[in-house]
Parts: C-alpha cells; structure tokens; sequence
C-alpha cells in the first residue's frame, strides 16, 4: 500500500444558515464548483487527470439530490470525463469523503482525488420531521428508542455530571479561541472568496462568530430542546426525556443545558481536499503538505448518539501505533459543547491541544462540509506552530464517529 498525500486544501467562508444569510443564493453545486476551480489553478494539476471527486453531504435532497459530487464538476466547466460520487455519513459525511479518498489511493486504485462535503442549510425544504433519524421506519423504534440529536447531547450531560456552567464555558472559549484566529488571520490560508456569477464577492470571512459573546450572555439563553424532550410521543406515547431515562436508569431526569449558545451554529459553507499519490505528486513537481496516517470509524449507542469519537480516536490511534500523547492538535467536532468534554475526559487530552482556534459553536457546523475545514484549521495550524500530528474526529448520526490522524511532511 502507498501512502495518500494532502497536497492542498481549500474552504468557502461558513454563511449564515438563514434566507438573509450571505450564500443562500447561491447553489449548494457552485460552492464546490467553485472549490474545484480553486484547487486547480492553486496547484495546477490538469482537471482531467482527476480519478474522482467524493463529496460528502448530510441531506442529498432537493438542492443537495442528484449526486451533487458529479453535478459540481458540470458546474465548474471541468472535463465531463471526470466522475463524482456523493455519499451520507450524517455530519461526518466530508471526513468520510476524506478517508475513502485517502483509501482509494493507498490501495493503488487511484492516483488523485478530490474529496470534500457542503451544506447549504439556509436551502433545505420544510419538512414534517420528529427530528429524531429513524428514516420514517416506525418498526426501528422498537429496537431502539431514538431521540433528536440535542437531546441526545442533553443525555450526555445528564450522565457525564456536565452543569450547564461548565458547558457555557466551553462554549465561551470557542467564542475567544475563534476570534483569537481570526484576527491573526490563521483561517486566511485556506478561505477563498464566494463570488456570483459576475465575479462579485459575497462573502469573504466567516459570517458566524459572536465575539461580544459573554457568560452573562450564554446564561439568558433558554435550553433549546426541555419543551420537545417532555412531549409525549407516539407510538411509544411517552416523552423523548423518559426514553433516556428508561435507557440510562442512572439517572433521574435529563438535564437540558444545551441552547443556541452552546451547540454548533446552522450554516452554509463548503471545503475540499485535493489527495494524491506520492508518485503523481512527484512526478508533477507537487509538494506534499501532509500524509493521511490512519482513519477508522466507530459506532455506538443510537439513544445517547453522540459518544462514539471516543472510541473511533482510540481505533485510529491504534491503526498508527501511537497513544493520545503522541498527538500534537486535535480537532474534535464541537456538535455540541458536551462532546469534546466526554472525549477529552474519556481520552485525558490535554485541553490546551484541542480546537485551539475554535470550532463549530464559534464559527458553524455546515454539516458535510465541516470535515474538510477542520483538516484545512489543523493543518494550517501545524504549519503555523512548526508541530507534525492531528487528529480529527467527528460524531454523527446514528451513534457514529469517524477519526483521522494526519502528519505533516
């Protein structure tokens, strides 16, 4: 097996999730088609001798439907010869578009590919939805008592002692970590411009961030998901709250710390990676910025959801033969403010290691489209600190996880 190379990354800036965000006109097709121009004229490689394009996407309906990987490439004018693919890992669908790229390589199967995810959230349809990802299949609710997402996040903190203090906190410092970044200019590197279709700027910095954001601030927000978590449900014709108390009898009551402050912002946004083989690399003048060490995926309890890039980390670290130690940085998804917690406790990371410029409170979650920003965040950052080793890891839908180590070359 070889190895697969990270020869350059790029991301739009992250929208507003909102009809008046900055990128909800434009197409959720054109943020990658305009990734794909991108990556071309940064490290000139022919757009035909890409093997594939892998994008990851959360919804793959209405505007995100119809193999978006594929249309993206119509739509950036590159050869019709060049296939795209799309695939659903929930919020770990761009990481996963990573690691299959990264697999396709190393096995010899393709020499370079772009793999990436978007999210325009701003553009998804109304629907009738209970919130909780059973695919509409009441029998599943048989074998397993499925609850909303936030409220799986509230289940976390109900069993792991996590006060609604220590998760606003956690939140606070993503606020300060982000806007630290930003006004050092750390996203820079990576960030181009979303333009219309006369070459105006739309949006050229991430639209998110609250900076003036306080503890006072945090604190007068109400819980986001305490009115949905006690509403009796059918067909169990009990509430989403008393599913988790009946799955986890160690605790009384579930506690809802989790509101619009704390959990990850709803946004539009876009990233890419373009992977290569050494060989190509090399025989096309291409410098390498980092090498795809190890990946693995992971899955858990479906009710609590959102434990499983625990173990997913622990997978990959043993994939690689190295412990938590031997990890310089660390991105760990900020879903929701109790996730990193669980993981840095579980995993006894140091605090300082992890999300150093900030995450998904901060600066918003675009669901397919965060894995790629966060590998673009941490390796920029190891460039910046002159350090070798990250890990990225992402929980998602369904009680999964995906986990990448990265090192630099």
């Amino acid at each position: 097996m070889t190895q697969a190379w990270i020869l350059d990354g790029v991301r739009t800036p992250r929208g507003k999730g909102k009809p008046s965000g900055a990128l909800h006109d434009v197409h959720p097709q054109e943020l990658v088609a305009q990734l794909l121009s991108a990556l071309s004229e940064r490290t000139g490689i022919a757009a035909a001798d890409v093997d594939d394009v892998i994008i990851g996407n959360g919804d793959q309906r209405d505007d995100h439907g119809d193999d978006i990987g594929r249309l993206s490439v119509l739509a950036a004018g590159w050869p019709v010869t060049v296939p795209g693919v799309t695939l659903n890992r929930f919020c770990g669908s761009g990481q996963q578009a990573v690691m299959f790229g990264a697999a396709g390589i190393a096995a010899g199967w393709q020499k370079l590919v772009v793999a990436g995810g978007v999210e325009s959230m701003s553009r998804y349809q109304p629907r009738r939805t209970s919130g909780r990802l059973d695919g509409g299949n009441a029998a599943i609710l048989q074998k397993h008592a499925l609850v909303p997402q936030g409220i799986s996040a509230d289940l976390i903190a109900s069993v792991e002692g996590f006060s609604r203090a220590d998760v606003d906190q956690f939140a606070l410092q993503s606020q300060q970590k982000a806007a630290a970044a930003i006004a050092d200019g750390r996203f820079a590197g990576s960030m181009i411009p979303v333009r219309d279709g006369a070459g105006r700027v739309l949006l050229d910095a991430d639209e998110h961030p609250r900076p003036q954001t306080t503890m006072e601030s945090l604190a007068a927000l109400e819980p986001s998901f305490a009115r949905s978590g006690s509403k009796v449900r059918e067909p169990e014709g009990i509430s989403f709250d008393q599913m988790c108390i009946d799955s986890y009898p160690e605790i009384d009551a579930v506690s809802h710390v989790h509101h619009a402050g704390n959990s990850s912002g709803v946004v539009d946004g876009a990233g890419a990676l373009l992977l290569s083989a050494p060989d190509y690399a090399k025989a096309h003048g291409l410098t390498a910025r980092a090498s795809v060490r190890s990946a693995a995926v992971a899955a858990a309890d479906p009710v609590i959801m959102l434990t499983a890039p625990g173990p997913a980390s622990e997978r990959c670290l043993e994939q690689a033969g190295m412990s938590v130690q031997d990890i310089d940085l660390w991105e760990i998804n900020e879903a929701f403010a109790a996730v990193p917690l669980k993981v840095m406790r579980d995993l006894k990371i140091d605090p300082d290691r992890v999300n150093v410029n900030g995450g998904a409170i901060a600066l918003g979650h675009p669901i397919g489209g965060t894995g790629p920003m966060l590998f673009q965040t941490v390796l920029d950052e190891l460039e910046r600190r002159d350090l070798a080793t990250a890990l990225v890891t992402m929980c998602t839908g369904g009680g999964m996880a995906t986990a990448t180590i990265i090192e630099r070359l």
